[in-house]
């Protein structure tokens, strides 16, 4: 394995030390005794300069998702009403989450006015606690765990069997082991931006 490893840095070290004149000749610039081409240079600088111009401009109102609780990659905000499935992001802030607010992005699963319903049960995993079963109407949207990651014990919601009040949402994860409603409880719509998908 250290032959393989050495044998491929033996051949990637001169391909890295000629990379910079490489790079200057495919731009146009003078390299050794070949004299600069100002008609590349220019070609080259009518293509790149309005395509990172462009993802300049573009950037901001893309979010990358950083975490497995929805399935995307990348999103960007899409205003409009909020309907059940849709992606939602907010600012979120919680001592599971860390001192500062972290942006979030979440899935719509329960919208105001629908039935939230809590099962709590005692935990299966050996350990004291309780989880807790969570359904909208009759839809399964996940259940909690009484610790998390770090052994730190994870309060849950405690809903019982009510009906989301008006303008608040119910967020969860596609992920099972998201952080989502189930511990910090619906959430405000406005404070909720709708987003999609783009990659």
């Amino acid at each position: 394995m250290l032959r393989l490893a050495c044998l491929a840095a033996s051949r990637l070290w001169p391909a890295s030390k000629a990379l910079p004149a490489q790079a200057a000749l495919a731009l146009g610039g003078g390299v050794g005794n070949q004299p600069a081409d100002n008609r590349r240079l220019a070609l080259n600088l009518a293509v790149i300069l309005p395509v990172a111009t462009l993802t300049w401009l573009g950037l901001p109102g893309i979010t990358l998702v950083m975490s497995p609780s929805i399935d995307a990659w990348a999103v960007r905000r899409a205003p409009g009403p909020i309907h059940k499935g849709d992606l939602v992001e907010f600012m979120l802030s919680h001592p599971i989450a860390g001192p500062k607010p972290v942006s979030v992005t979440k899935r719509a699963l329960c919208l105001p006015g629908e039935r939230l319903h809590e099962i709590e049960r005692p935990s299966v995993d050996g350990r004291e606690g309780t989880r807790s079963w969570y359904y909208c109407g009759r839809t399964f949207l996940g259940a909690s765990r009484p610790f998390g990651r770090d052994g730190r014990p994870l309060p849950h919601l405690r809903w019982g069997d009510r009906p989301i009040p008006q303008g608040f949402i119910y967020v969860g994860s596609d992920h099972a082991g998201g952080f989502d409603s189930r511990y910090f409880g619906p959430v405000q719509i406005d404070r909720l931006t709708r987003m999609e998908p783009i990659l």
